[in-house]
């Protein structure tokens, strides 16, 4: 099979362990894209945080940000479309989460019109919210005002948890609100539109190519992938990848830090 798109994953999967693109996996992506094959990025990060990963790679694909929730042209600097939990269903979620959950931080991930649309404050948070990672893009606010705007995510936190024993015991209770998943082990969940996930994002990118599932390789490493790599016609695990995505996986590859998605992708090119 040659492919006709490859769908990456971005943090643990095209970036290793120093967040860089090293020089072999780059060059491997372009050898592709240069061969004739669509490139996309499918990751849980927001639109703000893909120039990075552009000028890392040395060129500008469409991503599918925030778990499939989000599509981004980052050569035109456009939000495409975006898939929104609206108020009602992120006050239920956030009911849920602190009643199963006490003590929980809740935040929400929101998309404009462009990566750095200042129109609204894209990264809010309920107080007290512990950040998994630095965010300088935080703005505090009520809970209530938080709920008010619609959201492409919400994000459940707890400090010094498991985020697979969160997904766990919010599963039963999150009924048709939203999706969980999780792309860090380091107490975060994240909630998004029902139904939505990085498959269906990336089928949306592909629908008007004419491209289907089967021509698509996928890389991945955390249960935010495995809708993904499940759909794909070849989804591949990185070799430093969560258990639950190893176990999905049609084969495993190197890890992040082992030019694991250049290995496969010179399989066609280069």
């Amino acid at each position: 099979m040659l492919p006709a798109l490859i769908a990456s994953d971005v943090d643990g999967t095209l970036l290793d362990s120093d967040e860089r693109v090293t020089a072999r996996t780059r060059a491997a992506v372009q050898a592709a894209v240069a061969g004739g094959a669509q490139f996309v990025l499918a990751t849980g990060r927001p639109p703000r945080w893909i120039p990075p990963v552009v000028d890392a790679l040395g060129l500008a694909p469409i991503a599918v940000c925030a778990n499939g929730a989000v599509i981004y042209d980052a050569a035109a600097d456009r939000v495409v479309s975006a898939h929104t939990l609206d108020p009602d269903a992120l006050r239920e979620l956030a009911e849920v989460a602190t009643r199963v959950i006490p003590g929980v931080g809740l935040a929400v991930e929101r998309a404009g019109r462009t990566a750095f649309d200042e129109s609204i404050p894209q990264f809010a948070s309920s107080p007290g919210y512990e950040h998994a990672w630095h965010n300088p893009d935080n703005t505090e606010v009520s809970l209530e005002d938080m709920l008010s705007v619609p959201a492409v995510k919400l994000l459940i936190r707890m400090s010094g948890a498991h985020s697979a024993d969160l997904a766990a015991a919010l599963a039963p209770h999150v009924g048709l609100a939203g999706d969980l998943t999780y792309s860090t082990n380091n107490g975060l969940i994240e909630v998004v539109p029902l139904g939505i996930s990085k498959a269906t994002g990336v089928a949306e990118v592909i629908r008007p190519l004419g491209i289907t599932a089967d021509d698509v390789v996928a890389f991945g490493d955390m249960p935010n992938d495995i809708p993904m790599l499940t759909w794909a016609g070849l989804g591949v695990a990185m070799g430093n990848a969560h258990g639950e995505t190893l176990a999905a996986a049609d084969e495993v590859t190197a890890s992040n830090n082992e030019d694991g998605v250049a290995r496969v992708l010179e399989r066609w090119w280069l």
